[in-house]
């Protein structure tokens, strides 16, 4: 805190207004022209910043805020020779508004450190063997980079060799994680093994962490609905005070019989207690520190309106593969003729669905050297992949098709079916198995213990979503699921007035998800699933998503706790200051010390845990122990 005063503009006037408020004070008692005369200055730097907002945003909005009401009323009191108070009133004002904005660089100040872990250089290995420095935002892809023991990952990439990382930066989990050949690093975590080489997949500009960047100033920009509805009220409120103030001064001489200095006196202490300045520091501070939070474990919010609503949910749909489920698929079976099977893989590369790439990984030593390239491959949004006549894909697609095997029979296993056809008949199929995850378990139960009536909605069909749905205690689940299906459940639960969140990876689950109140979308999915989310899980973690619910719950008693106490404080004030019974020194100190409050009660969200909801060692083994 120091530091930053120290070393911020704000601050520096701050600290220099306070030491000519100081002044005053020590020289009143026997010097009243240089007291007054450091008031005076004590005003203007505790003043400046505030009084610049007030003419720049009154000019700009068109319509007055909480900083013309304190500038005013700072002027009013040095008008009747009150120059103590004004300087006092200005000088809590000031340390509010600093502790503000210091309460809101706190709450990213993680974020932004976390980011400039990520290396600004990376050495690269070039065909004849030398090693290159090079810059991290000058790699391409394909690039191949050496990552030596102990250093953190320049960028995302496939390893090349079994290795150990260090991913707490990105997931918040301080235990290392185990990669094997051409499984994907991220950029900023840690190789905590021997020295590896990574094949670079995506620009500095795509990483995930370049995500949460942007992500995260994006939810800075997004205010929450009671942020917004604050900020609608605040000039209403401001102008509706600026005329109760000479009205008040009026009666008081009027009706009262009181001089012109009392109650111009009593008016400017009527303009202090009513200033909303604890009202407007209610929800911001909260529910950034909130937002940087639950970043750090993993769950990115796209805007307070997002974190502000995640606690609301009364219904969770929730895709199966790569979701609940690993999507770490593996064959278990198959029957297509081998110059359709290499069809088959050449068009799964194409493709970015989990089940695309187990296939691809189950047959990699397959030579496709004689499939045509020239022809494009097609990805069906929900359904599979299709190069010319060929069609690769989930059972549904194959509903007019010709079965002369009888390969639809297969469908009653509890196996997850891909059928490959040609020319509208069905020619073979590959049988993939899926293990469910074990933080899955844990928070389905969570949310259920809570109220929340957790749907399965999968594409797969109906053994399997029969058997997923029983391994994790789903009480409702719809197989066979098209991406307007999805959607359709989705605006049947907002149709019943329900507040529907859904969770998913893929580009079937896209329109899902920007229909859905709380879009959800796994970190390792699609990137259209991404952008059409309201919230992202950096590392498909739902334990870490339960964590963020008791978050978003805990937000809204806090901004509900700050709300109700700056009102209160106002309208304990404001009567107090009817009954005369209350001066400005005191005024001050009561309506600034609440805005001082408020602040710092929001900022505990930074600390904010809870050791049985995040995913602990402890939480998993049993959830895994109720798996088995």
């Amino acid at each position: 805190m120091k530091d930053y005063i120290l070393h911020n503009r704000q601050g520096q006037f701050v600290v220099i207004g306070t030491i000519f408020l100081l002044l005053g004070f020590a020289t009143a008692n026997f010097n009243g022209g240089l007291s007054t005369g450091a008031y005076y200055i004590s005003m203007f730097f505790l003043g400046f910043y505030a009084a610049k907002n007030a003419v720049v945003e009154t000019i700009n909005e068109k319509s007055p805020n909480v900083d013309l009401l304190m500038i005013l009323a700072a002027v009013g009191a040095a008008l009747i020779q009150y120059e103590s108070e004004g300087a006092a009133l200005l000088f809590v004002f000031a340390v509010a508004e600093v502790l503000e904005d210091y309460a809101t660089n706190k709450s990213t100040a993680a974020i932004s450190e976390l980011m400039s872990q990520v290396p600004e250089k990376a050495k690269v290995l070039q065909a004849n063997g030398e090693v290159v420095e090079v810059l991290t935002d000058d790699l391409q892809k394909e690039d191949v980079v050496v990552v030596a023991r102990g250093e953190q990952i320049p960028i995302d990439g496939y390893v090349d060799r079994h290795v150990l990382v260090n991913e707490s930066a990105l997931t918040g989990e301080s235990i290392p994680v185990s990669k094997d050949i051409d499984e994907e690093v991220f950029a900023g975590t840690i190789n905590e093994g021997n020295a590896f080489h990574i094949r670079v997949s995506k620009l500095a500009s795509e990483t995930v962490f370049s995500n949460i960047i942007r992500m995260v100033e994006e939810a800075q920009n997004r205010p929450s609905k009671i942020s917004k509805f604050i900020d609608r009220i605040e000039s209403k409120y401001v102008i509706s005070v600026l005329i109760a103030v000479p009205i008040f001064i009026f009666i008081l001489m009027q009706f009262q019989g009181y001089s012109f200095d009392v109650a111009f006196y009593r008016g400017m202490v009527l303009l202090t207690v009513a200033s909303p300045c604890a009202l407007v520091a209610s929800a911001t501070p909260a529910t950034l520190a909130a937002i940087s939070n639950a970043a750090k474990n993993g769950i990115l919010f796209k805007g307070g309106a997002a974190m502000e609503a995640l606690s609301t949910m009364d219904t969770l749909y929730t895709d199966k593969t790569g979701t609940l489920t690993y999507g770490d698929f593996q064959v278990v079976s198959y029957q297509v003729d081998d110059d359709l099977l290499k069809e088959v893989v050449y068009m799964e590369q194409q493709s970015s669905h989990p089940i695309g790439g187990a296939i691809v990984q189950a047959f990699k030593d397959i030579d496709l050297t004689r499939v045509d390239h020239s022809e494009a491959v097609e990805e069906i949004a929900g359904k599979g992949v299709k190069k010319g006549a060929i069609t690769v894909g989930k059972p549904s697609a194959f509903d007019t098709y010709t079965d002369p095997q009888n390969f639809r029979s297969l469908l009653h296993a509890a196996n997850t079916t891909v059928f490959v056809g040609n020319d509208h008949e069905i020619l073979g199929y590959i049988s993939l198995a899926d293990q469910v995850r074990p933080q899955s378990a844990y928070a389905i139960k969570a949310f259920q213990n809570d109220g929340v009536d957790v749907v399965l909605l999968t594409g797969d069909n109906e053994a399997v979503a029969k058997e997923v749905a029983s391994e994790l205690h789903i009480d409702h689940y719809k197989a066979g699921m098209l991406p307007e299906d999805k959607i359709a459940f989705v605006l049947e639960s907002q149709d019943k007035d329900q507040v529907a969140g859904m969770i998913g990876d893929g580009i079937n689950d896209a329109p899902a998800l920007a229909n859905a109140d709380i879009g959800i979308a796994m970190g390792s999915g699609a990137s259209v699933a991404m952008e059409s989310s309201d919230i992202v899980i950096v590392k498909n973690n739902l334990a870490k998503l339960y964590f963020s619910y008791e978050l978003s719950k805990k937000l809204n008693q806090l901004i509900l706790q700050n709300v109700i106490f700056a009102v209160g404080v106002i309208i304990t004030l404001v009567l107090l200051n009817l009954f005369g019974v209350l001066g400005l020194p005191l005024a001050v100190l009561c309506h600034e010390g609440s805005t001082i409050l408020v602040i710092l009660n929001g900022l505990r969200l930074l600390r904010y845990k809870d050791a049985n909801i995040v995913n602990s060692e402890e939480s998993v083994k049993v959830a895994q122990a109720e798996l088995n």
